[in-house]
């Protein structure tokens, strides 16, 4: 720049930015009807209008969230969504039938199953991030298919002949998968969170549940342990009053874990993760309180089964308050400076069958 004097004189460098708080502006009336039409369809058409459904949820939830005064928005298309929950429901037929002939095609389809999962997984990144965008630029995800084979594969392999042992370092190795191979136009995310810092977390997940299952033997877990055992053996007889009483203890106890230690959990590791995620040279910082989501988990669960299920809109839209106002991001310079990248093809087979699997892994 020429100064009055006929100097060059350097631009002015635009001064970073104040920490940028995620919000969520959508509400539970608003959502409501787009979940009603959504199930009624769904029901309707025998499923088919799923599809559509997901891309009707995604777009709200995405258009309802903002950092920097601009919202996100989700592009995916229903008709690939669609295409890949058929091919997933083909693939999960092939699997039913050949458990239920218990012959050697069933120990086939696992293993071909189990071969494939590792690219489907990827594919699902692929297909999520690329139709994820913020100010018009796209998200990408470029990791190697081998790098998905290591920690689907190996690292879970691992994890399975070490007892769970080797579980923190595989959570850590994928979360690093995930983000070092993520990108936002043309600037990269990076993971920096060490493994020994998840073997911590799962230390106190441990500890958690150990004093969790104190609590409950004392309440008489055993005994109702025991009562089913009976109902096993031949011959053998146990009162109803008393099996009811051990279904009741034992279900009682898989819901309390889910709502109290589950949500604990994983509010302690997205901090982690998050906290300890770049942007280029710009942080994210997450505070997740774990009393608050345990807060939230138990009150979303009572409110939807004293409603009949009428309040699932509400309970989606508080969840998703809850955490994005955990998140915010930390600019070092200014957030116009990312240039989008040229387009991809991405198909949502691998999204949809991971999904249909229960292998839908989002950041």
């Amino acid at each position: 720049m020429e100064s009055a004097s006929g100097l060059d004189t350097p631009s002015p460098v635009p001064a970073a930015l104040g920490p940028q708080q995620l919000r969520f502006t959508g509400t539970g009336a608003s959502y409501f009807g787009i979940w009603i039409v959504n199930l009624l369809l769904t029901i309707i058409t025998l499923g088919i209008y799923s599809a559509w459904a997901k891309v009707r949820r995604l777009q709200y939830f995405y258009r309802h969230t903002e950092v920097a005064g601009s919202s996100f928005d989700f592009h995916g298309s229903a008709k690939r969504i669609l295409i890949g929950r058929i091919v997933a429901f083909v693939m999960l037929l092939g699997y039913n039938l050949s458990v239920r002939l218990h012959s050697i095609w069933t120990l086939i389809v696992i293993i071909a199953l189990a071969a494939v999962l590792p690219w489907l997984l990827r594919n699902s990144f692929r297909f999520r991030l690329y139709n994820s965008s913020w100010r018009g630029t796209r998200f990408h995800f470029r990791g190697s298919v081998g790098g998905a084979y290591r920690v689907f594969l190996l690292n879970g392999f691992l994890s399975l002949i070490t007892l769970y042992v080797m579980l923190p370092f595989a959570h850590q190795r994928l979360k690093a998968y995930q983000h070092d191979n993520t990108w936002f136009g043309q600037t990269r995310f990076s993971f920096h969170a060490r493994a020994g810092q998840f073997y911590l977390l799962y230390l106190m997940l441990l500890a958690g549940l150990l004093a969790f299952g104190i609590v409950l033997g004392m309440a008489g877990i055993g005994g109702a342990l025991k009562a089913l055992m009976m109902v096993q053996h031949d011959g053998g007889r146990v009162d109803p009053r008393a099996l009811l009483k051990a279904l009741a203890i034992i279900y009682g106890a898989a819901i309390l874990v889910g709502v109290l230690i589950g949500p604990a959990f994983h509010a302690l590791v997205t901090n982690l993760i998050w906290n300890n995620t770049r942007l280029g040279e710009h942080r994210i910082e997450c505070n997740m309180s774990p009393l608050g989501l345990i807060w939230i988990s138990v009150s979303n669960l009572v409110l939807v089964v004293v409603t009949l299920g009428l309040f699932i809109p509400w309970a989606m839209v508080r969840l998703a308050r809850f955490q994005a106002e955990s998140m915010r991001l930390v600019p070092a310079g200014d957030l116009q400076e990312f240039v989008d990248t040229a387009p991809e093809d991405v198909d949502a087979v691998g999204s949809e069958t991971a999904t249909v699997f229960d292998f839908d892994i989002a950041l």
